[in-house]
């Protein structure tokens, strides 16, 4: 799987959202090795879209469409300001991965000093963390290079989610999840409280 993060501050949420609606209708059917998307605006007005592809050619092939580069003229007059594009070629899904059934998503950018290490200290504890936190479904990990690493989060609800970051986890699953953050590095969070999610069934 290849997903690519794209970021932009917003100046026009609803016809955003339109052009974004309209894709679904009109031009994902013709997105050869299109898989999905996540995609939402957090508090501070910032769109955060996970857009995942079989392959790195899949998205460049979908970018190079004639219909995809006139849609996507008329999503940038919805920012203010440049949109970022992030390559994530290391996908690894976490629990069940992620789910168009959440009702909250969060995401978190960052970069670690050792990304895989980081990620692996999240992987190993899977059945204990979900035992103790049943709300989240799952998540997707990736990593970007240079140590560049986005996360995403599934949860069956934010209310369950917020009440779960209160709930204990056994010790040695404590001491494993804080030498995580400590790997973490400075991170910047994106709540999804209204998340977009699309996935293709194949």
């Amino acid at each position: 799987m290849f997903i690519q993060v794209i970021q932009g501050t917003v100046r026009d949420a609803d016809q955003l959202n339109r052009l974004m609606e309209r894709w679904r209708e009109e031009l994902m059917p013709g997105a050869t090795g299109y898989l999905g998307t996540t995609a939402g605006v957090s508090d501070d007005g910032t769109f955060v879209a996970l857009a995942r592809f079989e392959s790195p050619d899949a998205a460049r092939a979908n970018s190079e469409r004639p219909e995809q580069g006139r849609w996507w003229s008329e999503v940038e007059q919805c920012f203010d300001g440049p949109v970022t594009f992030l390559d994530c070629t290391e996908v690894q899904p976490w629990l069940s991965g992620g789910s168009d059934d959440a009702r909250f998503v969060q995401i978190m950018e960052g970069r670690s000093p050792d990304v895989k290490r980081m990620h692996e200290l999240m992987s190993q504890h899977s059945d204990e963390i979900h035992q103790a936190r049943p709300e989240i479904i799952g998540g997707l990990m990736m990593e970007a290079g240079d140590g560049r690493w986005v996360d995403a989060i599934y949860f069956t609800s934010e209310e369950e989610a917020r009440h779960g970051e209160n709930m204990e986890v056994p010790a040695d699953v404590r001491a494993d999840m804080e030498e995580g953050r400590r790997l973490m590095g400075e991170v910047a969070y994106f709540d999804l409280h209204e998340p977009m999610l699309v996935s293709v069934r194949r």
